[in-house]
Parts: structure tokens; C-alpha cells; sequence
């Protein structure tokens, strides 16, 4: 997903840290090519070593990690900050305006192996949060965010997770023609608010009535991730369930995802170190499973 904007991305520019790899016996990996694709929760902005400051990617996002764990012959990593289904496709540009090829392009016929995590940005991931946020800022109480999305009697929210379904069948179709022979696997996005409760405004700033709908909004769309990956041949990694109870409203030691003032090296809202490892441990459990 695109970081949101803010002042206080930059307490996420620090020095470089000590980042564990994931554990795991005998990864059932298949020999070859392994390639990522996906957004800025793929990549991994901020968090040390930065390897690509167009697409904000990280050299300890949970693709490098995952990588290193099963022994990759070969490795390449395109996720980029800010992509959509889109710029799978068909070339786009980076955080800093630079144009960069479609991932697809990486897909060769030799890959074995190919990670998707995308369709936060199609459904407006940056402008949810912004949006949210705002209406938020002077009042903590009540919803006020619910009733920006829902007004009129329809969901937004909802209907941009169906509007993204086909277009994310469109993805893993073409990831199947260029890699006829790869194992495909689609992540879902971890839990970036509490599973149960009114959150921690201001640290997320939602109100605490906008805090259920925003938690449902995010299993709707991790929801439609494993429906088009089922029907599209496919595995989806489950990373929300794992990630209960590492929220952002939990301490920076224990939290897999950054709030609004990262605390660990992070863009905002986004997975921290500890989140990318998680999300590499699902993956090597899914090869293994």
C-alpha cells in the first residue's frame, strides 16, 4: 500500500537494525525462480536496508527474508510503494516519480515460485486512512468515518473491494500465463486495527465507533483476496489471523504494524520489521503445508 503522507514518516529514517529471518525446516519450496510482486506492505519502506528508494523496498521484507529461508536459485523482488493491480500490468511509477517496468515482466517461464500481495491501494488505502483520520481529529467519538462511506445507503468501501475482485483475477491469470508451471501465492494484509475493541485513538487516529467498520472493511477485502485466489488457482496466505493481537495499538515491541508516529523504522500505518518477518513465517508454513 502507499504510505500516508506525514511529518512523522520521518522518525522512521534511522540507522540500520538487526533483522532475524524466519526459521524453517526443509521449506517445500520448488526449485527456481522466486518472485514477488506487490505494494508498499510487500516492500517494506523504511525498514533497514533501504535497496530501492523509488519503491521504497527493503532488503528485510518478508520476500528477501522468505527467499533467503528456502534457498531461492534465483530471486527477484518488484514490489513497489504505492502499486495497484495496474502497475502489475502495465509499467507505472515509483514514490518518487520514477517510471519503473510492469512487475509482471519479472514473471518469466523459468519461475517456480510467485508472491502476490496487492488490491490495498484499488479499494484507496491512503485516502481511507486520510479521510478517517480527519474526521476524527477534533471529536474521537462516534463514527463519523462510517457514515462518510456509507452515505447514501451504500457501502463505498464494499463496493471498491467488488470492483477490485476482477481486477486482481486478471493479476493472478496473467502471473499463470507467464509462469504456467509457478506456485502462486496471494497474501492477505495483517491487522493493522485491534480484532476486538474501539482502538487507541489518537495513536491510530480512528474514532472508536469507526473502528469496527474499518476492521470488517479489512476482512472483506482479505476475504475477497482468498475467494479470487481459490478460484484462480492459487494459495492465499493467511497473514490478519497470525497477526492478532500485534496491532498497531499494541507496544513497539510487540506490534507487527506502525501507527500513525512509527515508533520502529516504518512508514505509517504499515508493517514494521517484526510484521515482515511474520508475514515470511506464514509463507515458508504455506510451502511447508
Amino acid at each position: 500500500m502507499r504510505r500516508v503522507p506525514t511529518a512523522a514518516a520521518t522518525v522512521a529514517l534511522v540507522a540500520s537494525i538487526v533483522v532475524g529471518i524466519p526459521a524453517a525446516a526443509n521449506a517445500a519450496a520448488p526449485p527456481g525462480r522466486y518472485v514477488a510482486l506487490g505494494d508498499s506492505y510487500t516492500s517494506g519502506p523504511f525498514i533497514p536496508n533501504q535497496v530501492d528508494l523509488n519503491c521504497v523496498r527493503s532488503d528485510h521484507n518478508y520476500p528477501s527474508l522468505v527467499a533467503a529461508t528456502i534457498h531461492s536459485s534465483e530471486f527477484k523482488d518488484v514490489s513497489c510503494g504505492g502499486a495497484t493491480t495496474g502497475d502489475i500490468l502495465a509499467p507505472g511509477s515509483g514514490e518518487l516519480g520514477i517510471q519503473v517496468p510492469a512487475q509482471l515482466a519479472a514473471v518469466t517461464a523459468s519461475s517456480a515460485l510467485v508472491t502476490v500481495q496487492i488490491g490495498g491501494n484499488d479499494i484507496g488505502f491512503s485516502d481511507i486512512i486520510t479521510t478517517c483520520a480527519e474526521e476524527s481529529l477534533s471529536n474521537p467519538f462516534g463514527s463519523p468515518c462510517t457514515k462518510h462511506f456509507t452515505a447514501g445507503g451504500t457501502d463505498q468501501l464494499q463496493a471498491r473491494i467488488a470492483d477490485t475482485a476482477p481486477k486482481v483475477t486478471t493479476v493472478l491469470q496473467a502471473v499463470h500465463a507467464a509462469a504456467p508451471g509457478a506456485r502462486v501465492l496471494v497474501l492477505g494484509y495483517p491487522a493493522l486495527l485491534p480484532d476486538t475493541g474501539s482502538g487507541c485513538w489518537p495513536t491510530v487516529p480512528i474514532a472508536f465507533g469507526d473502528t469496527p467498520y474499518l476492521r470488517s472493511t479489512e476482512k472483506s477485502l482479505n476475504s475477497m483476496l482468498s475467494g479470487v485466489a481459490a478460484a484462480n488457482g492459487a494459495l492465499f496466505v493467511d497473514t490478519y489471523t497470525p497477526s492478532i493481537g500485534h496491532d498497531a495499538c499494541k507496544s513497539s515491541s510487540v506490534r507487527w504494524v506502525e501507527g500513525l508516529i512509527p515508533s520502529n523504522p516504518s512508514a505509517p500505518m504499515h508493517p514494521n520489521a517484526a510484521g515482515e518477518r511474520g508475514m515470511a513465517t506464514e509463507v515458508v508454513a504455506a510451502l511447508n503445508a
